[in-house]
């Protein structure tokens, strides 16, 4: 195991952001983690999943399981129910990328599925095998959180790994670990929606600046004992709106 960790999050197709940040990756010093929510919301999810995708495959980086990763796979699979709901939490940008501009009104929402299914076959079961967390001497790696109500963190449900919030947030740390995480925004972590710093509370650390909705990405490396450089960039291309 390389003796850094290099941990990137919720991307969301932000996809020229997800470049300036692997230009700071060294396969030979770095172990690349990516904890999830990749697609949705952003104009170039192809390009941040395929991305993702050759990185795990070339350089063996770790790509966690987010709840963006999710929905898109729940849309796949029952595009009917899903289709209003995912599109209302970002979807519609990722099917057009998949597919084309304007594919959303031209296509029922079985005949998108059913166009995504026959194209990105490959890619569709890629992201049916990503994990759901990352364990790195005193770390976790998790995109929302963990269950820590748990005796044993491991036992955390599927849905919570993804999918949680506030009761992570405020609950007490007794994993002895810190536990990185994203999905939820930095901004709305520090309580005023407008600091896009890490946030710090417990042993746990969130990197989601928010860069879709205006905010920042981070890419922060660790060693054993703490963070050794975190890398932000602001997303200049919009303004901020906290729009979810």
């Amino acid at each position: 195991m390389k003796d850094f960790i290099y941990v990137i999050s919720d991307i969301h197709g932000e996809y020229e952001l997800f470049e300036e940040l692997i230009q700071y990756y060294d396969p030979t010093m770095h172990q690349l983690v990516l904890i999830g929510d990749l697609n949705d919301r952003g104009p170039r999810t192809k390009e941040s999943f395929l991305l993702g995708k050759e990185l795990v495959e070339k350089y063996d980086a770790i790509y966690l399981k987010g709840n963006h990763e999710e929905y898109f796979l729940q849309f796949l699979k029952s595009p009917e129910d899903w289709f209003t709901s995912y599109v209302r939490n970002g979807g519609k940008e990722t099917m057009e990328s998949l597919l084309h501009k304007g594919a959303t009104e031209e296509y029922s929402p079985t005949e998108i599925a059913m166009m995504i299914r026959s194209r990105y076959k490959e890619l569709i079961e890629f992201l049916m095998e990503r994990p759901l967390y990352f364990e790195w001497k005193n770390y976790i790696f998790v995109h929302a959180g963990v269950d820590l109500t748990k005796k044993d963190w491991h036992e955390t449900s599927p849905h919570d790994f993804i999918w949680i919030r506030e009761a992570f947030h405020t609950g007490k740390n007794n994993t002895g670990k810190t536990i990185v995480f994203g999905h939820t925004i930095t901004p709305m972590l520090h309580g005023d929606m407008e600091t896009t710093d890490l946030w710090y509370s417990d042993h746990k650390i969130g990197i989601d600046g928010g860069a879709v909705f205006g905010g920042s990405v981070h890419g922060v490396i660790f060693d054993t004992n703490g963070i050794v450089q975190d890398i932000e960039y602001q997303n200049v291309k919009g303004s901020w709106q906290p729009d979810f």
